[in-house]
């Protein structure tokens, strides 16, 4: 039996209660499962060395807009892992770079818990695992051996509003982790799901992101259904008009390469506009990363006639998930 289930509980004494459990069984799970990058990934071996099987850097077509479009695919095939390369370092750049700014806030938001709050145990879990995390993804951007930039300089530009955010409104903040994990996280489990070979490099970094991760967007889901519904109306109205704007503004942040990839490999304008901005296909693709997110809103009651408005004007709107992490070929096929 639930702790809210139990009779003569105060409903709020109960909600604090639950909340605490899943926290500490998030918590013990760090304790009982977590990695190492320097222990879990065999760095030294010879087979994951970057001139290893090149053409394993080829961008997968599962997970990658890019690499199923005609254009990349008409590429002659050292161009294509070249691209591939410089792509997946990018990406683990970006990676670093978000999970540094998700610190930043964290320690500032554990800063000024109460003694006996379970965030501050948890919190503290979550951050040594991001901590590892942008080793891990340091380590593979080095082995590459390319100077990626990782994000573009307007958007490294966050850096500076973690902390503040963090300090000053908590539920915000959190909706901001969501906004750069989400995506990460669909993209990363789309091409394990799918069986396409990719460098080991990249799959081993991938599987330790994606075990961990789920914990951390658990975290952010929890944290978020138990300190919204009780925020006053005005607070909670603003908060529902303020995700889905920051879920685009952060999701385009994550998801779209900075304008240097394009200009080092040449690739025509119109097929950066094709592959996340210009098509049907394009806009689906983006809108489909934040299901999960979409019903984390409607359950904590932000999805209101004006916020449903926004979340369509911004082209994200659409299914929500029966469970998170629900595969997109099941929920069409729903």
């Amino acid at each position: 039996m639930s702790v809210a289930a139990m009779p003569d509980v105060d409903p709020v004494v109960a909600q604090a209660q639950e909340y605490a459990q899943k926290l500490m069984l998030l918590s013990e799970g760090s304790v009982n499962k977590h990695f190492d990058p320097f222990e879990d990934i065999d760095w030294d071996d010879p087979d994951f060395a970057a001139d290893a099987g090149e053409e394993r850097w080829v961008l997968p077509v599962s997970g990658d807009t890019l690499g199923r479009h005609p254009w990349y695919q008409a590429q002659p095939l050292e161009r294509k892992i070249a691209i591939g390369k410089y792509r997946q370092a990018n990406v683990a750049k970006v990676g670093l770079q978000f999970e540094s700014i998700l610190i930043s806030g964290m320690v500032t938001h554990i800063f000024g818990v109460p003694n006996g709050s379970p965030e501050f145990r948890y919190c503290s879990h979550e951050m040594i695992e991001e901590h590892n995390h942008t080793l891990m993804f340091q380590e593979m951007v080095n082995r590459i051996g390319l100077d990626v930039p990782g994000m573009g300089p307007l958007v490294r530009k966050f850096k500076y509003v973690g902390a503040p955010v963090a300090a000053l409104f908590p539920n915000l903040f959190f909706m901001a982790v969501l906004a750069g994990e989400e995506p990460i996280d669909h993209i990363q489990k789309a091409i394990l799901r799918s069986g396409d070979e990719v460098h080991p490099i990249m799959r081993g970094v991938m599987a330790i992101h994606v075990a961990e991760e789920a914990r951390h967007i658990s975290f952010a889901h929890e944290f978020l259904k138990n300190h919204v519904p009780g925020t006053n109306p005005a607070n909670k109205f603003i908060l529902s008009i303020a995700m889905p704007i920051v879920m685009w503004i952060l999701g385009r942040s994550i998801y779209t390469p900075p304008r240097s990839f394009w200009r080092e490999f040449d690739i025509p304008d119109s097929v950066r506009k094709e592959l996340f901005y210009g098509t049907k296909e394009a806009k689906q693709d983006f809108s489909d990363l934040f299901g999960d997110v979409r019903t984390l809103a409607r359950d904590i009651g932000l999805m209101n006639p004006i916020a449903k408005r926004v979340w369509k004007l911004l082209r994200i709107d659409g299914h929500t998930t029966r469970y998170r992490s629900e595969p997109l070929r099941a929920v069409r096929a729903g």
